[in-house]
């Protein structure tokens, strides 16, 4: 008897560890969430306009998916990089990383390397959402359970279901960046039909709130405008930066999730 209660405790204490550790699943039982808007292999040019001219262009991809704190996470990387002949007005050399969790959409680690004109900055986070922290370049720092990064919130943000939403209604999420964990409502503005040089689409349009970590240094607002199915892919981007408006506009793309319903 005693041998078999001794079995029974052994038993209980490792299923008490396994459902704690979650096992082969990484370390926790995190969400799971559905995407059909996105996978790996795709790849969205944009032309950057400023005024008249072409000023750059910017590239945002998902070249591959990498296992990272024991999860696959999809690798985005952003870059964001001025024509020559723009350079001597306002050069532009940025590039951000993400790695956002396959299955819960979630950020496991961000960088953000800017250039732009004579402003520059390094930045690194590890987000360990086990432990509710976030290991920067510059500290340690607590964070809320699936708070994300301007690029995985843009991700994150191509998932959600707007086809009862009003204008004016508002997403609420999280963003860190630096040392704070900031509100990161994205606010939507309606549906417009748009012409890009890839094609004429029918499209969501929303603005994100960023207060800090935005994908420039920008002073004022960014209107989105992403394809009305199920990719959302983003078409357009108008953002103002410190010496007037960048408008991006989508050239190019490949390797996408689905059909696009929305082009016409």
């Amino acid at each position: 008897m005693f041998l078999k209660n001794r079995i029974i405790l052994a038993a209980f204490i490792l299923l008490i560890i396994y459902g704690f550790t979650g096992g082969d699943n990484g370390g926790n039982n995190f969400r799971k969430l559905d995407n059909k808007a996105f996978k790996v292999g795709e790849k969205l040019t944009f032309e950057l306009n400023y005024g008249f001219v072409t000023a750059g262009v910017a590239v945002m991809e998902i070249p591959k998916i990498k296992r990272i704190s024991g999860r696959q996470a999809f690798h985005v990387v952003f870059t964001v990089n001025s024509v020559p002949s723009f350079d001597w007005i306002y050069k532009v050399r940025d590039r951000y990383e993400t790695y956002i969790d396959v299955e819960g959409l979630f950020p496991w680690r961000f960088e953000q390397h800017i250039r732009e004109g004579g402003y520059t900055r390094d930045f690194s986070a590890f987000f360990d959402q086990r432990k509710g922290k976030a290991k920067t370049s510059e500290g340690e720092y607590e964070i809320p359970i699936y708070v994300n990064d301007i690029v995985s919130a843009f991700y994150f943000a191509r998932t959600l279901d707007y086809s009862n939403m009003k204008v004016g209604d508002k997403i609420k999420m999280q963003n860190f960046y630096k040392d704070k964990v900031y509100n990161l409502d994205v606010k939507f503005l309606g549906r417009e039909t748009i012409d890009v040089p890839s094609g004429t689409f029918d499209c969501l349009m929303v603005e994100p709130l960023v207060k800090e970590g935005g994908l420039f240094k920008h002073d004022g607002n960014i209107i989105i405008w992403l394809t009305d199915d199920e990719l959302k892919m983003p078409v357009r981007v108008k953002t103002k930066i410190v010496i007037g408006y960048v408008d991006a506009v989508l050239k190019d793309y490949q390797g996408l999730a689905g059909p696009l319903d929305a082009k016409h």
